[in-house]
């Protein structure tokens, strides 16, 4: 006999909030989840799933991000992007990300496009037996009731993030924007109220002043801590907001993890990009250290060479 269904969950999450280069990402992950999968999916992952996911700060590396690319590779092949299955990294991204090719290439300057979306070198490093071991994780979380039906995440590239900052937004706004854009997407294929769990957003206790696909919609504030804060939209469903989300709730891990892959190999395309160009250049994560400082300044004549504006290759205010 089936489970009965109790509905939809979302987790959602950041990655690359901070760092001088690169995109930031925003992903949510949805679940069809019975009553058993509901109380599975807000607790931290246990036994030997806990091996495989949790905080992806702890678990994942710059450089070293094939379980990442393992749990996005398996999410996308069980239905949960564009594509039943994804021959490369640069499909694996286009599968996952909430807008299509054109729109993500929108604002780039056609003479910039290939600083971000040059695919070339890339290839999957995640071993095949990596792989099946996470679809054996999510087979016996459809056995418990938890059942992954899609993954999104939106690329937020530095242009769009200094563009965001001409106008008034910070990257804290910026990033909760994305996330509800995420959940209306989701509910909106739910076909019915979801309940969802993001990460905490610059560490607001407060969010009604702050929202904005969702400001001015009416709703009844449930909590406000430094903790969690959490509202009830109508017609929306029930969004929190949980410190250390990504380490305590499975599906915020989910979208954790995808994001880091995300990051990580759009990164990657600005790196390899400038190392064509530049002899010896080292690789570079973004994130304010050394290293990218080092490469910030040696691919300068470069880029003013190749005449790539400012906002799109640094986030400003960011060094």
């Amino acid at each position: 006999m089936e489970k009965a269904t109790a509905g939809f969950r979302i987790g959602a999450d950041e990655n690359g909030l901070g760092p001088r280069l690169g995109p930031m990402l925003v992903t949510a992950v949805m679940a069809r989840v019975t009553e058993e999968g509901a109380a599975l999916v807000g607790r931290k992952p246990r036994g030997g799933l806990a091996e495989r996911l949790g905080d992806s700060k702890a678990m994942v590396a710059y450089g070293d991000v094939g379980l990442a690319e393992a749990w996005a590779r398996a999410l996308v092949e069980r239905g949960g992007g564009r594509a039943a299955a994804a021959r490369t990294p640069d499909e694996l991204a286009h599968a996952i990300a909430s807008e299509d090719r054109a729109e993500l290439r929108a604002a780039c300057p056609p003479h910039v496009e290939a600083q971000c979306w040059g695919a070339e070198g890339e290839a999957f490093t995640a071993p095949a037996e990596l792989v099946r071991t996470i679809h054996g994780d999510l087979d016996r979380l459809e056995k418990k009731g938890v059942t992954i039906v899609a993954v999104r995440s939106e690329v937020l590239c530095a242009k769009r993030l200094n563009e965001g900052l001409a106008a008034g937004k910070n990257r804290f706004q910026m990033d909760l924007h994305a996330m509800e854009r995420l959940i209306l997407s989701m509910r909106k294929d739910a076909g019915q109220d979801v309940q969802a769990v993001c990460g905490k957003v610059g560490g607001f206790g407060k969010y009604g002043s702050a929202f904005g696909p969702l400001g001015g919609r009416m709703h009844m504030v449930l909590e406000e801590t430094r903790a969690r804060s959490a509202y009830m939209f109508p017609g929306v469903g029930e969004i929190a907001f949980v410190r250390d989300g990504d380490a305590t709730d499975l599906l915020v891990a989910l979208s954790s993890m995808v994001g880091k892959w995300m990051r990580e190999i759009l990164m990657g395309r600005i790196v390899r990009h400038y190392q064509a160009i530049v002899p010896d250049l080292r690789g570079a994560s973004g994130y304010h250290d050394p290293v990218t400082a080092a490469f910030v300044e040696a691919t300068r004549v470069t880029r003013k060479k190749q005449r790539v504006p400012e906002e799109c290759f640094e986030r400003k205010g960011a060094e």
